[in-house]
């Protein structure tokens, strides 16, 4: 018996979501036409019109996907059991107490590197997808209803990061030294910053330590008045 029309419809958008992420990977989001994603996806342009308005609207269903699963990863690594002291991470460096003092974390290892070491770029596709998520904000910058629509979907994300940065620091017997969600924007900021440089420059770039004194500049150690918040 056919599938329903409502039955089909997660169907086809995985379909559609799956053809234009390869695409725009391949081709980039400009280059990339509803024609071609619709031909990848084996379906009509009717398909596609009766499930998104136009292809920026696909590609913010993309950014919501990938929020989702970015914030899950983020989640888990924040809620993970810190590193033993003395683990290869304080044998390598030879100054385990020091690094340990340093980053508040018995791991010698600031707890929100230890975050962007479990995420950020950690895999080809993840490289892949922040440069076509910045090609789509390049496109956002140059359209104000696009950069309208866009800065909602990065203001879901940013919320979802503050509260795992908050979890991550406190594991570590930390807190912000000001709000979350300005750290977290921060966080975004040199992230994203630092992640395009890695890219041009070549991974010799010393994001880990650059990422570990800006988290001790915008941190700090809890305190008495810090129990029971």
């Amino acid at each position: 018996m056919p599938k329903s029309p409502t039955k089909r419809r997660p169907i086809t958008r995985a379909a559609l979501t799956d053809s234009a992420l390869a695409l725009f990977t391949e081709k980039g989001f400009h280059a990339t036409s509803i024609s071609d994603i619709v031909e990848r996806a084996g379906l009509t342009r009717g398909a596609f019109y009766s499930n998104y308005h136009d292809k920026e609207e696909l590609f913010l269903a993309l950014y919501d996907a990938h929020t989702e699963r970015l914030l899950s990863e983020l989640r888990e690594a924040a809620t993970a059991p810190q590193p033993e002291p003395g683990s290869r991470t304080d044998s390598a460096s030879g100054t385990g107490t020091d690094s340990a003092s340093a980053s508040g974390s018995g791991s010698g290892v600031h707890p929100v590197m230890q975050l962007h070491e479990r995420v950020t770029g950690r895999t080809p596709q993840e490289r892949q997808w922040f440069i076509v998520s910045m090609e789509f904000t390049l496109h956002a910058a140059r359209h104000p209803e696009v950069a309208r629509a866009l800065a909602v979907h990065e203001n879901r994300l940013t919320e979802g990061l503050a509260e795992v940065v908050t979890t991550a620091l406190a594991g570590a017997g930390r807190r912000p030294d000001l709000a979350p969600e300005d750290l977290a924007r921060l966080l975004v900021a040199a992230f994203e910053g630092l992640t395009a440089r890695q890219l041009v420059h070549g991974t010799g770039e010393p994001t880990e330590r650059l990422l570990t004194h800006l988290m001790n500049a915008l941190s700090a150690p809890l305190g008495p008045s810090d129990e029971g918040q």
